[in-house]
């Protein structure tokens, strides 16, 4: 068994992780190492040719379960389901990874969702259901959530059933397709992915955007209402132009 990693820009992450995530579904383990990110995960046998590697040793399963950390944001705590609860538990398995809540995008999108009145809400993107489990949580309802992967669909109905919730998630392509009506989206996706979003015609009112670096910003095309930064990831609260 060997570790194999992957180090990339802080900025070029999310697709970073998008491509680990094909290689090891079993899961994965992103770390910020100053400007950069590593992704690594485990194999008996390189998935890839130009990844880095090195040996483990006995353990390491338990290791990567050390990885997958707790955080408490705002009034909510969000955690795997090896660590024991506290409060208002928000319990996340990562499963074939899509993340436990603890990543520095994830947090701003919590803080966030926490500081504003409850409401309607999509979920796109919606990976393990997070952020879908945690506004519920908060109060926030109905909510729908949408992602283009059926692997991350099926860990989102999974990890709500863990925690006794319910809300629709279904297999779409929230860049393209139809979406139904509410007053806030939710998305925590990578940039230029962001920026798409906000090229549909039909925004709602408010879009939870998260998933940027620490010098991006959304502010060119939608007025910037509210802004969280947590681990050098930033989270944007703004209102689509021409909606209010």
């Amino acid at each position: 068994m060997r570790r194999y990693l992957l180090r990339v820009p802080v900025a070029e992450a999310e697709p970073a992780l998008a491509r680990m995530l094909e290689l090891f579904p079993d899961g994965v383990v992103e770390e910020r190492e100053g400007d950069q990110v590593v992704v690594s995960g485990y194999a008996d046998a390189a998935p890839a040719a130009d990844l880095e590697s090195e040996p483990v040793q006995d353990g390491w399963a338990e290791r990567w379960r050390e990885h997958h950390r707790a955080a408490r944001v705002g009034r909510l705590w969000i955690g795997p389901p090896w660590i024991e609860p506290e409060q208002e538990p928000v319990v996340i398995d990562p499963g074939h990874a899509f993340g436990t809540g603890a990543h520095g995008s994830t947090r701003a999108a919590l803080e966030l969702l926490g500081r504003m009145p409850p409401g309607p809400a999509l979920d796109l993107g919606c990976g393990s259901g997070v952020l879908s489990i945690a506004a519920l949580r908060l109060g926030f309802g109905p909510l729908q959530a949408f992602d283009i992967d059926p692997l991350a669909v099926q860990a989102a109905a999974v990890n709500a059933a863990r925690n006794g919730v319910e809300f629709p998630v279904a297999r779409a392509d929230v860049l393209a397709d139809p979406l139904p009506d509410a007053p806030l989206w939710i998305a925590n996706l990578q940039l230029d992915l962001l920026e798409r979003l906000l090229s549909r015609p039909d925004l709602p009112p408010r879009i939870l955007a998260s998933g940027m670096v620490e010098g991006q910003t959304l502010a060119g095309l939608a007025d910037v209402l509210d802004t969280a930064v947590a681990d050098g990831w930033v989270g944007e609260l703004v209102a689509s132009r021409g909606r209010g």
